[in-house]
């Protein structure tokens, strides 16, 4: 077992482990539209396939939400 934090909470997950595994596993609202961050650094969704999650971990799913004009 390995310990990431997720969005601030703490996971305890089995490696290996990919980031669009991750993303599946915590069941990400719309992962069309999120962008991650894993130990703040921005990971194409490209990449996701590809990029291995390892203990300590820190990852961040993002939603950039719009403004409306006046």
């Amino acid at each position: 077992m390995a310990q990431i934090i997720v969005n601030d909470e703490k996971q305890e997950v089995n490696l290996p482990l990919t980031l669009a595994e991750l993303i599946k596993l915590n069941k990400v609202f719309q992962p069309e539209m999120v962008t991650v961050q894993v130990n703040e650094e921005f990971v194409e969704r490209e990449d996701w396939e590809k990029t291995n999650i390892q203990d300590g971990d820190r990852v961040d799913f993002l939603y950039f939400m719009g403004g409306g004009a006046r």
